[in-house]
């Protein structure tokens, strides 16, 4: 059930805030900030300064600090983990943003807002951790207004001779190995789980299927960018309307 992947999506994270963003760009060679720009991108041109932004996952607001900053629209950042969020509003109000973003508990799967009440949306290392994928994107763009850009950054699965082995190599040993000893026991657990965890969802859930599910959802000009050797995924769409 879907609140059995959102208890174990809290106890993952719940240990992670006070050094996340910092071993997050450390274990991913400094990817994860080149990735959550590439997305940002997406949605900066189509968003005025009087507009709303909605940050699924939004974690530490790390990506609702750049969107403010780079928009001037106001954000909203929604996520399961509190632990997280009292960590990102401790960032907002250091960057003196509290006027412009705020932060609330919720589930990506029943979103606290209206139908058609943003301007845009973003979504951070999302879907892996929601039982249905497809209803869960259906929710997302339930939210957006027609002609709205969704934007999103997954991690990816290399492909070919190199890299693949590569990345496998990297993700079930070097990965949990650097989780422990820059992050100790928390980042351990997360730096073992995550490589099996990727593969497991593009082998159920591959890049084809993730572009179909966004249209069926309801969202048009669908594209995708593949980045860091295939290590990053970043999505972008607009609402039909």
């Amino acid at each position: 059930m879907p609140d059995d992947l959102n208890r174990f999506a809290r106890d993952l994270f719940d240990g992670l805030p006070a050094r996340y963003d910092r071993l997050a760009e450390l274990l991913s060679f400094g990817q994860n900030g080149q990735w959550r720009s590439a997305m940002i991108g997406q949605v900066t041109g189509s968003v005025t300064a009087d507009g709303v932004i909605l940050d699924v996952a939004s974690g530490t607001a790390g990506v609702a600090l750049q969107l403010a900053e780079r928009t001037g629209a106001r954000v909203v950042g929604v996520d399961l983990t509190e632990p997280m969020l009292r960590e990102g509003q401790r960032r907002v109000t250091a960057a003196g943003r509290r006027d412009r973003i705020a932060l609330a508990a919720g589930r990506a799967e029943r979103l606290p807002l209206p139908d058609a009440s943003v301007d845009a949306l973003t979504f951070t290392y999302l879907l892996r951790y929601v039982r249905d994928p497809q209803a869960t994107l259906a929710e997302l763009a339930r939210v957006l207004k027609p002609g709205g850009t969704m934007a999103s950054l997954e991690f990816c699965v290399p492909a070919g001779a190199l890299w693949h082995p590569a990345w496998v190599a990297y993700t079930r040993m070097v990965l949990p190995a650097g989780g422990w000893l820059f992050g100790g026991r928390e980042w351990f657990r997360v730096g073992r789980f995550l490589g099996p965890n990727i593969s497991a969802h593009y082998r159920r859930y591959p890049v084809d299927w993730t572009v179909a599910a966004w249209e069926k959802a309801g969202l048009t000009e669908v594209g995708t960018r593949i980045m860091s050797l295939g290590g990053g995924l970043v999505m972008w769409g607009k609402r039909a309307g």
